[in-house]
């Protein structure tokens, strides 16, 4: 195929907007039937908690040494610089065996284990000592209990592993009131390029296989010859038009 200069590619597009439109609509009510019909609505609830050096029933901090004794201290930056590196070991600690277990057994609901695992996330803001806990549900009343009973069982835990009390819940989880998984909109105009992208596409393919004659250049850079006059073609209506004036 001749290259095409920007001009020709307009007209070629120009020329199928229709064929255009229409398959951009095709793919505008398909994104709109997916979006209503096949996607079933997801709710998410959230929680934050913070680790914060606690203190003992005599007043005074504990920290951990590395030879495992404590030691009676004032809040310092090694203590920042511990609970810092603690994150990333609480954020799998939250996702563990162990605490999803507990959170299924304490509000006695029916989810597997493995599946209530895949829909907890926990990440932690950068640069600081908070964990946010993402728990993603059908229902978004379980979403929020599930959310703060992971929250309450993960800081017991906490305790018990480490003999510390130095996670605190930030903020309770809320029920979500509108689905995390749905955007009607966005959706839609993703349907919609994906319309626009296969209607071009499409138009060049179709234009790439016409080999069909539609002009006098047509000839001359097909058939390598030159053109020494070409005969207009009238419709009905444009010879009676002839004619009248030719009367007159």
């Amino acid at each position: 195929m001749e290259e095409l200069d920007l001009k020709e590619l307009f007209n070629i597009f120009w020329k199928s907007k229709l064929q255009i439109i229409f398959i951009v609509l095709i793919f505008i009510a398909i994104g709109v039937v997916y979006t209503t019909n096949f996607v079933t609505p997801m709710y998410t609830a959230k929680t934050t908690l913070v680790l914060a050096t606690s203190e003992d029933n005599n007043g005074k901090e504990k920290s951990k040494e590395t030879t495992g004794t404590s030691a009676d201290t004032k809040i310092s930056a090694t203590d920042v610089t511990m609970n810092s590196k603690l994150v990333s070991t609480y954020r799998e600690i939250v996702r563990s065996s162990n605490v999803i277990r507990r959170v299924i057994s304490n509000l006695n609901i029916d989810i597997k284990e493995n599946d209530l695992k895949n829909n907890v996330t926990v990440s932690n803001e950068k640069d600081t000592e908070l964990i946010k806990i993402e728990v993603t549900n059908v229902n978004p009343e379980n979403a929020k209990k599930i959310a703060n009973e992971i929250a309450n069982v993960f800081t017991d835990i906490i305790g018990e592993i480490y003999n510390i009390n130095n996670v605190h819940i930030v903020d309770e989880a809320e029920t979500p009131n509108t689905p995390s998984n749905v955007n009607h909109i966005k959706d839609i105009l993703i349907f919609a390029v994906v319309g626009l992208v296969i209607s071009v596409v499409y138009i060049l393919i179709v234009n790439m296989l016409d080999n069909t004659i539609k002009s006098a250049d047509d000839v001359e850079q097909n058939m390598k010859i030159s053109v020494l006059a070409t005969i207009p073609v009238y419709s009905g209506t444009d010879i009676e038009k002839r004619k009248k004036s030719r009367k007159k």
